[in-house]
């Protein structure tokens, strides 16, 4: 089989097509024939080796994907051949094959292709763990949404109309910010790449012009940098303020501002949540594919490269251009 491997710690060029053996299913594993893969900024840290968890040597990036059940190991009985299932992987889904633990697997619905299917997962489940069990967003509340066109960023402006917020959708382009409204944000905020101290204060008061009100009752931060200040005094009393991801660098943050107006800094590991709290887990994702077959949240998935192109997939990731979700098909 083929596989997209990370031999050396560096960016998205230094990965390498090699050939592999075909892997055989282990006690309590399946092997999964790959049909997509999600690409997801852990993608751009783990192979330069900046990210929470550092696999050994060659290894494929992929976090998560979609396919077909080939094969089961001894004592799996929920999976058989032929089943389609998406799969979280942690990192290897950049290969023709994958043996994976059944327990990381969970069958789709017939109407969800292997596209959405892979960029279902780790976007819509970390945005639906931080709103609704992080911040407790409960409907009426003001939802500040930075970097509302990338794939957490877009799943957040989808589940908190679901959830019954007003969200306010934030983005560095106009056209970010019109897709963004056009899955249901109330309003919406173009901010610059490069901002000064002066450019901070104005976009805090960008933000609060477009929340009305005391400001946001919940901000969720996908971007981080320069970003996070303007977003802290933008927010009304007790509000929570959700950390996902640095993209734009990790912020340094004035404590005051919180204390003044009584907010929480709360931290979104998703991918430990899932491993610490899988009862929980299960129930989310039983709640997506609820959301899912009520049309209310639909993965959109932008662009699309093959197995070979992966390290451009996971560039056009790291650039911070792409809108909505990119995935790896084979």
């Amino acid at each position: 089989m083929r596989a997209l491997l990370s031999e050396t710690p560096g960016g998205p060029e230094t990965l390498v097509l090699r050939d592999l053996p075909d892997p055989a299913p282990g006690k309590g594993e399946a092997v999964l024939a790959v049909r997509a893969v999600g690409v997801n900024f852990p993608d751009v840290l783990i192979i330069e080796d900046r990210y929470q968890f550092k696999p050994p040597r060659p290894f494929a990036p992929g976090a998560e994907c979609a396919g077909v059940i080939e094969a089961v190991g001894e004592g799996v009985a929920a999976l058989k051949p032929g089943d389609r299932v998406l799969a979280l992987t942690g990192w290897g889904a950049m290969a023709e094959r994958i043996a994976v633990a059944a327990d990381r697997c969970v069958p789709i619905p017939d109407e969800m292709d292997f596209e959405r299917a892979a960029a279902l997962l780790m976007t819509y489940g970390t945005a639906l763990y931080a709103l609704k069990d992080r911040a407790g967003l409960k409907a009426g509340d003001r939802l500040l949404v930075l970097g509302a066109a990338g794939g957490v960023g877009q799943a957040a402006v989808e589940l908190g109309k679901a959830l019954g917020a007003e969200v306010v959708a934030a983005a560095s382009t106009q056209g970010k910010v019109d897709a963004a409204l056009a899955l249901g944000a109330d309003r919406g905020v173009v901010y610059g790449r490069d901002l000064d101290r002066d450019g901070q204060k104005a976009l805090a008061g960008q933000f609060k012009q477009a929340l009305g009100g005391d400001g946001a009752d919940v901000v969720i931060d996908c971007v981080g940098g320069a970003y996070a200040e303007p977003a802290l005094r933008a927010m009304a009393w007790e509000g929570r303020y959700l950390v996902v991801g640095f993209p734009a660098g990790i912020p340094s943050i004035p404590l005051n501002l919180t204390l003044l107006k009584s907010i929480q800094i709360v931290g979104v590991f998703w991918g430990a949540h899932v491993a610490r709290e899988p009862d929980l887990h299960a129930d989310n994702l039983s709640l997506l594919f609820e959301l899912f077959g009520q049309g209310r949240i639909r993965p959109r998935v932008t662009e699309t490269y093959p197995l070979e192109r992966g390290g451009e997939a996971i560039a056009r990731l790291a650039s911070r251009e792409a809108v909505g979700k990119i995935v790896v098909t084979l």
